[in-house]
């Protein structure tokens, strides 16, 4: 029998004893600022975010530079580590930026870092939580094969985004343009966003309007696709371990729920056929923790098959996670229905979740082309 090597070793799926220590502090921390009560107070209000909230998770954790190196001031993590996160927040739909500011855009200035000194001194800001940063692309078309750039003119960045996640919240736009990428503050003239009504109040979409708005190039044409791809790619691959999280939760609260509700004098969860129905949600999540795992386990060891694992595990979880809100609104009968519960807002991220960063559909067509499987 041959040795695994680096190239055929087999992906560590398990969670190690340091995963575990970050998930209950990350845990206890939603736990205590961000339970149910308080998302939906959040969500019908203006102001979704909580700083403090995040200034807990990126900061005093230190979550928000799991993927820097100590020397540009991060934690010197992975994206395994970066993934439980992803798990926790989906588990309680936090209404805060980690995939987008301490994943997409982190991993985007992670492939420019060595070019640009300027890219050192972000991404030290990233990592201690000071400032969020937003790529500028459509979170619900922006797969990591196909990123559309903004125009530019003269030097001067000029154009439109829609559909930006995060935006209102960030303090810095890395926006891809015809000739590279730029960093723009948010905050200077000819930069506006607006806000949207979007289907996930959770993670607020909003419209970038850029009139020759003065940014820093940190990389030309070819450079800056490739950090975007990358960045969009470890995107698509984390957002599985959010979708894993939340459908935990659902399976978890529909059994908690079908064993206290009782009808006939028994609990509903004991009737057969909904049983049979938890059973298949149940196989599906495992399925799903599997696919996930790997995907952020070939994200940190920078797998040759990173990109067949990331467009597997978004094929999948996020049916999967559809899948588990639309049973935890079923099975929890008219309560679930009610606007008090937060059921709701776990099958909103669920639905906005499975068209971002690729739809499955568009990830299994990158399968078919990957394993060379003939279109029909």
């Amino acid at each position: 029998m041959t040795a695994p090597t680096e190239e055929n070793q087999a992906p560590d799926l398990l969670y190690s004893e340091a995963e575990d220590d970050l998930r209950a502090a990350v845990r206890s921390l939603l736990a205590d600022r961000c339970d149910a009560p308080t998302v939906l107070a959040r969500v019908e209000s203006d102001a979704p975010y909580d700083p403090q909230l995040w200034k807990a998770l990126a900061a005093d954790i230190g979550t928000a530079g799991l993927l820097v190196p100590e020397k540009l001031g991060g934690q010197g993590a992975g994206h395994r580590e970066a993934a439980v996160v992803l798990e926790e927040l989906g588990r309680s739909v936090a209404p805060a930026p980690y995939l987008t500011s301490a994943v997409v855009a982190t991993e985007t200035l992670l492939a420019l870092a060595a070019q640009d000194r300027p890219v050192a001194g972000l991404l030290g800001d990233l990592a201690t939580g000071r400032r969020i940063a937003v790529l500028a692309v459509p979170f619900s078309a922006a797969a990591p094969d196909a990123a559309q750039p903004a125009g530019v003119v003269a030097g001067a960045v000029e154009g439109m985004v829609t559909g930006v996640a995060d935006a209102v919240t960030a303090d810095v736009l890395l926006v891809p343009t015809t000739d590279g990428l730029y960093a723009v503050e948010t905050g200077t003239a000819g930069v506006s966003v607006e806000p949207l009504v979007s289907l996930d109040l959770t993670r607020p979409l909003a419209t970038v309007r850029l009139a020759k708005a003065a940014g820093t190039r940190l990389a030309d044409g070819a450079s800056a696709v490739s950090a975007v791809r990358r960045g969009l790619l470890a995107g698509a691959g984390l957002l599985a371990s959010e979708q894993l999280g939340l459908a935990e939760w659902c399976l978890t609260e529909t059994v908690r729920y079908t064993r206290e509700r009782h009808q006939f004098n028994r609990p509903v969860g004991s009737f057969q056929s909904l049983k049979h129905r938890m059973a298949q949600l149940w196989l599906e999540v495992v399925s799903a923790r599997a696919a996930a795992r790997n995907a952020a386990d070939a994200l940190a060891t920078g797998s040759p098959d990173t990109p067949l694992a990331v467009a597997v595990a978004q094929a999948y979880c996020s049916k999967v996670a559809v899948h588990a809100a639309e049973e935890c609104i079923q099975l929890h009968g008219g309560i679930g229905m009610t606007w008090e519960h937060p059921a709701h807002l776990y099958l909103k991220r669920a639905k906005a979740d499975s068209i971002a960063y690729g739809t499955a559909g568009h990830h299994r067509e990158v399968i078919a082309e990957l394993v060379e499987l003939p279109a029909p």
